[in-house]
Formats: C-alpha cells, sequence, structure tokens
C-alpha cells in the first residue's frame, strides 16, 4: 500500500474529528501531493482510486466502525468501481473528499465519492464494497446488524441503489472465484 503513512495519518487524525454516522458523508481535506502527480502535474488517474480508500478510512473511522470491524478481523475489500473526470487537480491544490454510503443491495454496500473544490465536483467514482474474514465474504445482514446493534445506526429507508449501478456492475461482472475466467480477447 503506498499511501500508509497518509492512511495511518487519517486514521489518527479521525480519532480528533467530530463523530459521524456510517450514513453520513464523511469530508475529508486534502492536498494534491508531489506523488500523487503524473508528468502533466496533476493528480494521476490511477491515484484518485488510492485517494478514495482515504475517503473510506475517514468514514469508517469515525463512524465508530472502523474498532467494530478490527475486533472482528474484518477486511474491506472493493468488488467493483469506476470513475468519471471532469476537471484536473493540479500539484499542491486543496480540495475535499466527499464520501458517503448511498445504499446496499443483496450483497454489496455502495459509496459515492467526490473530489470537491471550490464546491465545483472534479470527479466522482462509485464502488460496491463488501467485508471479508478468514472465512470469506461476511454476509451483509451481519454487517448491517452489526452496525444497528452495536453503532445504534439503523439503515435509512431511502437508501437504495440507482437502477444504472447495477446495470453497469452487470455488465462489467467477472465471474465468481469457484468458476472459470479463461483468458481469451
Amino acid at each position: 500500500m503506498h499511501l500508509i503513512f497518509r492512511t495511518l495519518l487519517v486514521l489518527l487524525k479521525a480519532r480528533r474529528r467530530s463523530k459521524l454516522s456510517v450514513w453520513e458523508t464523511s469530508s475529508l481535506p486534502l492536498k494534491a501531493l508531489p506523488t500523487d502527480i503524473d508528468f502533466a502535474m496533476i493528480v494521476n488517474n490511477g491515484m484518485y482510486f488510492s485517494l478514495m480508500d482515504l475517503g473510506r478510512f475517514d468514514l469508517l473511522a469515525r463512524s465508530g466502525f472502523w474498532d467494530l470491524m478490527r475486533k472482528r478481523q474484518w477486511t474491506p475489500v472493493v468488488q467493483s468501481e469506476q470513475i468519471s473526470f471532469r476537471r484536473s487537480i493540479r500539484l499542491w491544490q486543496r480540495f475535499s473528499l466527499e464520501t458517503r454510503i448511498i445504499g446496499v443491495d443483496e450483497k454489496c454496500i455502495w459509496i459515492e465519492q467526490r473530489f470537491v473544490r471550490d464546491d465545483e465536483v472534479y470527479a466522482r467514482g462509485y464502488l460496491a464494497t463488501r467485508f471479508v474474514d478468514s472465512h470469506g465474504a461476511v454476509a451483509l445482514e451481519e454487517v448491517l446488524d452489526v452496525v444497528r446493534t452495536e453503532l445504534g445506526q439503523a439503515l435509512p429507508e431511502d437508501f437504495t441503489v440507482p437502477d444504472w449501478l447495477h446495470e453497469w456492475r452487470g455488465n462489467i461482472a467477472l465471474p465468481g472465484t469457484r468458476r472459470p475466467a479463461p483468458h481469451r480477447w
């Protein structure tokens, strides 16, 4: 993980920042550093995904779910993700990374993340995430039960994943790990 020190810093700072419900929006102030940019002096397209990790860690830590997840030895994993770009973030520019859970489906928790500068969306990503432990995928109902019982935060009724995201995931999905996925062009 090439952002290990930045991740640790986010997790440490999250303990001193205001608490959030897991269903609220995390706003993480960031600055484009030399390690984030490419030869065009803008944040590298692949780096956006790594920075998105920081936003999710901030939300998990500030909501209290990070400690519950670590106690159970759960690890968050991304199942699918996509990003769209509108404007470039340049070296040394400050921006905020806005992270919120937008819904759940039968297997995954869906998250929207936005890179915002001067009240404008520069890039926006969506991802479907799950939790795994040493036995494999943790059932979504178990995750939601922990949030409900130990954090006292029930799933809001208006959290629905847009149909177009389900369609997108279905269109790009690879076979499950128990089925073959032969490489053919």
